[in-house]
């Protein structure tokens, strides 16, 4: 099975100049808790991941204005993302290694084509045990969790 076989296709995005409070409404309405970063200029080429702790952390817990804060100053750049003919497996494998229970899905250009998500993985894997050990490396105590 490939990431383009589980993947959820076209998901919302932001650019980097976006302001934070556009892309927290983005969120609630698409009931997301990651915005994949775009380019600005429509191309959507993938340039990093916002996620709510983002929010939260480096916003909320800061006092900052989310009318006047851009994307680009909380999102994660350079995320780690995954191709659509990707095997599953290596899906698992990253998000394993990154511990994040998201992954971005682009295609040979860096441009973003989908988005594979831990309940995805859980869901559609043919390999109970690997899915298992998967979401047990995403959710151990001290790790990234940058989603």
């Amino acid at each position: 099975m490939r990431a383009q076989d589980i993947m959820s296709k076209n998901p919302a995005t932001v650019t980097p100049g976006t302001r934070v409070r556009q892309a927290a409404i983005l969120m609630k309405d698409a009931d997301v808790g990651i915005v994949p970063v775009v380019e600005d200029g429509g191309t959507k080429r993938l340039v990093g991941l916002l996620t709510d702790r983002d929010i939260a952390i480096r916003l909320v817990a800061e006092g900052r204005d989310p009318d006047t804060v851009e994307v680009r100053e909380l999102m994660s750049p350079h995320p780690k993302s995954a191709r659509a003919d990707d095997d599953v497996s290596k899906v698992m494998d990253l998000m394993g290694r990154e511990q994040v229970r998201r992954v971005p899905i682009v295609d040979e250009r860096g441009v973003l084509v989908g988005i594979v998500a831990q309940a995805d993985i859980v869901i559609e894997a043919r390999d109970d045990a690997k899915a298992e050990r998967t979401v047990e490396k995403i959710s151990k105590p001290g790790g990234k969790h940058n989603d």
